[in-house]
């Protein structure tokens, strides 16, 4: 039985200050600049998935934190050559859902993993705090896009023991949460499940009233095309897709509006929505999705799919959390969380029996990313770290290989990572060309011929600072002995033993389809 998680224990927790030496010592050479002449990567191929252009032997020219010149011939005189014969180099990548976890942990592990710009969703003041000392210089670490506090109905999914969150009522609560997260520095909203309709509406239209964009789940109760009607940026996740597809949409939202949830069920909602979920993924219509998949088109709303958080849930039950390599880069209360959170929120109240049920889900949520994208809808690379088996940095190249696996070429799957949410954010990163930020990855093996290779990083190019192999191997050597050697954070609590099965709260009706 777990000992309780205290406040954000699972998705938001930070290490104590004893960590807080990983990227000092990196970011300290950080104002080390390269010399007038710049740097120069040569004899490198370039991939610009804004442009679709691949460019081989190619010499990319670096001046403070922009791209001079991408041109073929040597290095300008007096710049500091770093020949990259054999290799490929790619705009750094994007995660556009992610929750900070630890301090030491993320920043280092994103830039290991080439992951220059990073948007958290959960208006985190740990990111916060990041974002903040990257910018000073101190702190070498990912461009940060920060979110609300998560937005939700009331009662909320997340009980505020797990989370900090905004649980609102009605319409006159829902403007003043936007009022108050714009006041305290929000770049967007952040949107959750369980909203009202009319709250989501008004939410909607005091974003707009202030210049503020909004984004994350699609509430129950709001149809995706009414979303992005009212001017959603981006929809997360793909729990909410099929309904609009599904030619027994409106069963399925008579069905959705009797489901009646305490405050922190989020398993109740798995419980609740599943059997919904599977009836409109069986009754889906292809002449519905074109239109819902028109209006994201017309609307620019972007679709973050986080393949690789549903792949964790829908085959929960056969996640081995403890097993993945990658947890010698996280703390030992960070992988407990993971196998506390597949336990609590995904199989508490998930019947052995509908398994195989979950397991074709993502086989649906693949083809529907497929159809989607044939569809032209704007596709973004995000992870939902903090979740089961979704590890900072890393994970983006999971997702990547998830993309290709749905149905998109390779130059496309590179494109959600890179140019489109450049393009989103408004930010100059994202392109490999002149005068653009010289945020870059170097690639050991071709990503066009398998996008696996996104993961074969050998160096990494942030704000015009080139990290060698050398150097990112003594990132992640670092990382990786904080993690060994750091306790959970002061009043954090981690589970001991297996979790429990129980649900958090018990639950009246759940309001299943008939």
């Amino acid at each position: 039985m777990p000992r309780d998680f205290s406040r954000r224990g699972v998705m938001t927790a930070g290490l104590a200050a004893g960590a807080a030496g990983i990227l000092a010592r990196p970011a300290a050479a950080a104002a080390d600049r390269p010399t007038t002449g710049g740097i120069a990567l040569t004899h490198v191929t370039v991939i610009d998935p804004h442009s679709g252009r691949i460019l081989p032997n190619t010499t990319v020219v670096i001046r403070g934190d922009r791209i001079a010149s991408v041109h073929r011939g040597p290095a300008p005189q007096g710049a500091t050559e770093v020949d990259l014969r054999g290799r490929f180099v790619i705009p750094g990548l994007a995660d556009m859902h992610a929750h900070a976890q630890a301090e030491g942990i993320d920043p280092a592990l994103n830039i290991a993993n080439g992951v220059t710009t990073v948007r958290d969703m959960a208006g985190s003041p740990l990111a916060r705090d990041w974002r903040d000392r990257i910018e000073a210089g101190t702190l070498l670490g990912p461009r940060y896009v920060l979110g609300s506090k998560i937005v939700d109905g009331s009662p909320s999914l997340w009980d505020p023991a797990f989370l900090d969150v905004v649980q609102v009522a009605d319409a006159g609560q829902a403007r003043e949460a936007v009022r108050q997260q714009q006041a305290a520095g929000a770049d967007f909203v952040k949107v959750y499940t369980r909203l009202s309709r009319s709250a989501y509406r008004a939410l909607a239209a005091e974003a707009r009233q202030h210049g503020m964009s909004f984004a994350g789940h699609c509430p129950d109760e709001v149809p995706l095309e009414e979303a992005a009607d009212l001017g959603q940026a981006s929809v997360e996740h793909l729990f909410w897709t099929f309904f609009d597809t599904s030619f027994a949409e409106r069963r399925l939202r008579a069905a959705i509006a009797r489901i009646r949830l305490e405050l922190g069920d989020y398993s109740g909602w798995f419980a609740a929505i599943h059997p919904l979920e599977w009836t409109a993924m069986n009754t889906h219509s292809g002449a519905k999705a074109r239109r819902v998949f028109g209006a994201l088109v017309r609307r620019r709303t972007r679709q973050v799919p986080t393949l690789a958080v549903h792949r964790g849930i829908d085959f929960a039950r056969t996640v081995d959390v403890a097993a993945d390599p990658r947890n010698r880069y996280l703390p030992s209360w960070a992988v407990e969380a993971m196998e506390f959170a597949r336990q609590r929120f995904y199989l508490a109240d998930r019947p052995v029996w509908t398994d195989a049920e979950w397991a074709a889900k993502f086989g649906r949520r693949l083809q529907v990313v497929g159809e989607m994208h044939g569809h032209g809808v704007p596709i973004m690379t995000g992870t939902d770290t903090g979740t089961v088996a979704v590890y900072p940095g890393f994970s983006v190249h999971d997702e990547l290989a998830l993309l290709v696996e749905a149905g998109l070429p390779p130059m496309a799957a590179l494109h959600a990572a890179t140019a489109e949410p450049a393009r989103f954010l408004g930010s100059d990163t994202g392109r490999v060309a002149a005068g653009h930020a010289a945020d870059l990855v170097v690639l050991d093996a071709d990503p066009l011929s398998d996008i696996t290779n996104t993961a074969t990083v050998s160096g990494v190019v942030v704000r015009g600072r080139y990290i060698g192999p050398d150097e990112r191997l003594r990132i992640l050597a670092e990382v990786e002995r904080i993690a060994a050697g750091t306790p959970a954070p002061a009043g954090q609590a981690v589970p001991a033993g297996c979790p429990c099965h129980a649900p958090l709260h018990p639950r009246p009706g759940s309001g299943a389809a008939g």
